[in-house]
């Protein structure tokens, strides 16, 4: 008998269209697989299950009648608790925000969800206000990996990959402003998609200002596409959203990678010590994009670390997302998040317009090196998961999450599209990631080299 838990988004849609089986049977299977794995990953902040249960009957009947209502139809999903909900409460990871409502708007990414007739099963973890790249909070602790519980499964959007890759949901909404789609997607070994800023619209708009971006979390890359297709149109409360596409992702998916010309940088030119096991992973990775007739050459863009023009918008976004908060309250708030909001709140306006320099500076030069690149591939990140509750890994020398993100943070900046894609796995079984990075306006591209990996199967 077919797990439901297992198939991805295109398989379950076809299946229900086949008559197969229907949204009530994987819902049903969703929702058991979400509650069996909750006491040991802590994926979820709260599940829906009957309001879940009654979207999927409400879907079934659709799909009886020939008549669904959108190309997601009875598909269940999980949204980050960062992203409005209507209904639910969406707390933020925060002990400060009420839960009181009124809770009576969707975000556009959620609204575009339900208008295609998505089901709902539940709201995922987050730290307080998405703020670094683990997921543990004061209201709701720490997400773990499911591949090794003993090991934190990445941040900000934990939940949702750790929910993806269990057979939670086949498809998840995450938020990236320094690589929180990424980092967990690449941690738990899923399918993770930072898309052009704009493309997919936000609101309300993030403190984080334009480093903030929506995101599928997927299974693979055919359901990130067709979960792209559905959340990334225009939406008038986002007056910073892109028009509508110029095409369907996912009928651009087989194009393939023959002809594109890829640009490989394993340490970004030195800039990063990789660990040799997630390395060699990468590079077989690349070595198949060769064989499926990519031209790949090994290169590095032109910049050097831009961490601290990061740090200065960052922080000040996060003194900026606290600042309406009473003294009480900020004694409720993560320790890690006071003690950067407190470095935020310390920047003046010249120190935030000289990192929106470096900004401008690394755009341009990105922005060229796109005319020689298609692509550019590098790890995801220079490690595998470590240790859960901590934001760096033991023994680093580093204080804040940043300093082992190195390769995510700058295409936030730079807002390009850029997606990871796991590639295999270390001696202790953790999973390893690839970032495919194009230039704006180019998601196409992503989609397309990160599908041809998976078309291609296991190394």
């Amino acid at each position: 008998m077919t797990d439901l838990t297992e198939l991805t988004a295109v398989q379950l849609v076809d299946g229900y269209r086949k008559g197969v089986f229907s949204p009530v049977e994987a819902t049903r299977a969703v929702l058991e697989r979400a509650e069996r794995i909750q006491p040991e990953v802590n994926a979820f902040v709260r599940l829906t299950g009957e309001e879940a249960l009654d979207q999927a009957r409400r879907a079934e009947d659709r799909w009886h009648r020939g008549e669904p209502c959108g190309r997601l139809d009875g598909v269940p999903v999980t949204v980050k608790d960062i992203l409005l909900t209507r209904g639910q409460p969406t707390l933020r990871g925060s002990r400060a925000v009420s839960p009181d409502g009124p809770w009576d708007e969707d975000a556009p990414s959620v609204a575009r969800l339900r208008e295609h007739g998505a089901v709902f099963v539940g709201k995922t973890t987050t730290p307080e206000y998405g703020w670094k790249g683990v997921t543990d909070s004061p209201l709701s602790g720490v997400t773990r990996n499911p591949h090794d519980p003993s090991r934190t499964a990445g941040g900000s959007s934990g939940g949702a990959a750790a929910a993806v890759a269990l057979g939670a949901g086949p498809l998840a909404l995450g938020t990236d402003g320094g690589g929180s789609v990424r980092i967990p997607a690449s941690f738990c070994g899923i399918f993770g998609l930072k898309p052009t800023y704009g493309r997919v619209p936000l609101y309300p708009a993030s403190a984080f200002g334009t480093l903030a971006h929506v995101g599928p979390m997927t299974r693979d890359a055919a359901d990130a596409a067709l979960l792209l297709d559905v959340i990334g149109t225009p939406d008038a409360r986002d007056w910073s959203a892109l028009g509508p596409a110029s095409g369907s992702y996912t009928e651009a998916l087989p194009g393939g990678v023959r002809g594109l010309r890829v640009a490989y940088s394993p340490s970004l030119g030195g800039q990063v010590a990789v660990r040799p096991a997630v390395a060699g992973a990468v590079r077989r990775a690349v070595e198949r994009l060769a064989g499926l007739g990519a031209y790949v050459t090994e290169a590095d863009p032109d910049f050097t670390d831009p961490v601290d023009a990061f740090h200065t918008l960052w922080f000040s976004g996060a003194a900026r997302v606290v600042q309406h908060l009473r003294a009480g309250q900020r004694e409720l708030l993560d320790p890690g998040l006071r003690e950067v909001v407190g470095v935020g709140a310390r920047y003046s306006a010249l120190d935030y317009l000289a990192a929106v320099d470096v900004r401008m500076e690394l755009g341009r030069r990105m922005g060229v090196f796109h005319q020689e690149y298609d692509l550019l591939v590098t790890p995801t990140l220079p490690i595998t998961a470590f240790e859960a509750g901590v934001e760096v890994p033991k023994g680093s020398g580093q204080r804040r999450w940043t300093g082992w993100t190195p390769f995510t943070y700058p295409f936030n900046l730079t807002q390009q599209p850029a997606g990871t894609v796991p590639v295999g796995v270390d001696g202790d079984g953790l999973p390893v990631g690839v970032q495919i990075v194009a230039a704006r306006h180019r998601d196409d591209l992503v989609l397309r080299a990160a599908h041809a990996l998976y078309e291609a199967g296991p190394a």
